[in-house]
């Protein structure tokens, strides 16, 4: 009769861990199911018809017009009133053979398209940064729940003995009422940061579209090293491949083809043309004919004077040409100081990580000494209780420091333009299922 039970033990110890989310995955969750990332790749595919369009103005145009109409014709001649029924049929075609503002306006149409691929880079990095910062969030929470869990734990150890020292007389009441309030104060912090979880796993849920289960924690930090590539060169790195700066740049390309094009607006055009018309029961007089009319040829047009438009444009594209170069600069500026705060962040939340273990291993070493002393009757129950505190303090704080620093690195590389999903990956590499 005991096979039973022990089926179940062997079952269960043979099943399959419980999957873990890690960043990798919550990531192509989020390429899936994110609003902000579903219309920027919409905003990306409407970019790249762009192309298509500008090309139109370099190729033939063809046009099909038809006519059919009733003619009631009043005439003081004898025999001239007559009510005739007439058709036409028309093709034109015409072959731009040189328009210089097409032209130019098709390289412009590339550049465009080029935005519109950067602009979807823009994207993909934002929403790493956005499912980043929401799952480290989350793993905050959970830290944080964690040490409350085991500040309680030795709080209702230390409430019991006080209890019982009380008890036996060799502690008075105040031990007792310190311990309680501590333990109280714990659980009232427990509740709020048990709300304060069930926010971030919404928020993370609302980027991935499902709840986010267990995630995997970081249970290896040799990935938090100071950065070996000095701050100048990240800077230098940041103002040539920072994103928006690459966006400015193009867009500094486009505003100088736009003084171009406005002044091809002087040039003249030339197109090949040709057409073929069909007209029936035309009236001449009291006769009514049927025409076929087939021609060829080329047209060009000079521009001669337009009331000052086309000067007009070309001085507000080379104003705008300008503004386009200061838009540049300034983007470039902002990205390099962009890098040089995210690269102070990394050095300084790496050192924090430093100092904050070795906090750790003191706070922890000040609690055994007073736990020692209490024993010896040199400290008191509540100089444990804020020993204690320390120690949980110092574990909360590092776990954040060290999320923090590996944010700090993902900014970093988007400063840079450079951060890529393969950033994620390796995170999770540092990641590992949470122990049942």
């Amino acid at each position: 009769m005991q096979l039973k039970p022990l089926c179940i033990a062997l079952t269960l110890a043979l099943a399959p861990a419980a999957h873990a989310l890690d960043l990798s995955e919550a990531f192509r969750d989020a390429q899936a199911y994110d609003a902000q990332y579903a219309a920027a790749r919409a905003a990306n595919q409407a970019g790249q018809e762009k192309s298509a369009q500008a090309r139109a103005g370099l190729l033939p145009q063809v046009n099909l017009d038809g006519n059919l109409r009733f003619n009631s014709i009043k005439s003081s001649l004898a025999g001239g009133d007559a009510d005739i029924t007439s058709n036409g049929l028309s093709v034109s075609a015409a072959q731009p053979l040189y328009r210089k503002q097409n032209q130019v306006q098709y390289a412009q149409s590339k550049e465009q398209v080029k935005i519109a691929d950067v602009q979807f880079r823009v994207a993909e990095q934002d929403l790493i940064l956005r499912v980043a910062q929401a799952y480290f969030d989350v793993l905050q929470s959970q830290d944080n729940i964690a040490f409350l869990n085991s500040q309680k734990s030795a709080i209702t150890e230390q409430l019991a003995s006080a209890k019982r020292n009380f008890e036996v007389g060799t502690a008075t009441i105040t031990d007792t009422h310190e311990a309680q309030a501590r333990y109280d104060l714990a659980v009232a912090e427990e509740i709020a940061e048990q709300n304060n979880l069930s926010i971030r796993q919404r928020a993370l849920e609302k980027l991935i579209g499902k709840p986010p289960g267990a995630l995997d924690t970081l249970v290896n930090d040799k990935l938090l090293k100071t950065e070996s590539v000095g701050i100048d060169e990240w800077a230098a790195r940041a103002a040539d491949g920072n994103l928006q700066a690459e966006i400015q740049r193009i867009a500094k390309t486009i505003a100088d083809q736009e003084v171009e094009r406005n002044r091809a607006g002087h040039y003249p055009t030339l197109d090949a043309v040709a057409a073929y018309t069909i007209n029936n029961n035309q009236n001449f007089g009291p006769t009514q004919v049927d025409t076929r009319i087939t021609s060829v040829g080329l047209e060009a047009n000079l521009p001669i004077y337009q009331g000052g438009l086309t000067s007009s444009r070309v001085r507000e594209a080379v104003a705008n040409r300008e503004k386009a170069l200061q838009d540049l600069n300034t983007a470039t500026r902002d990205a390099s100081q962009q890098a040089r705060q995210a690269w102070l962040n990394v050095n300084s939340s790496v050192a924090r990580v430093q100092a904050l273990e070795q906090a750790l291993v003191s706070t922890q070493a000040q609690l055994d000494s007073t736990k020692l002393g209490l024993e010896v009757g040199v400290r008191t129950n509540l100089d444990v209780l804020n020993a204690e505190q320390q120690v949980r303090s110092a574990r909360r704080d590092l776990a954040g420091a060290r999320y923090n620093a590996l944010l700090s690195r993902l900014s970093l590389k988007a400063a840079a333009g450079s951060l890529t999903p393969a950033d994620l990956a390796e995170i999770d590499q540092y990641l590992s299922p949470p122990v049942q």
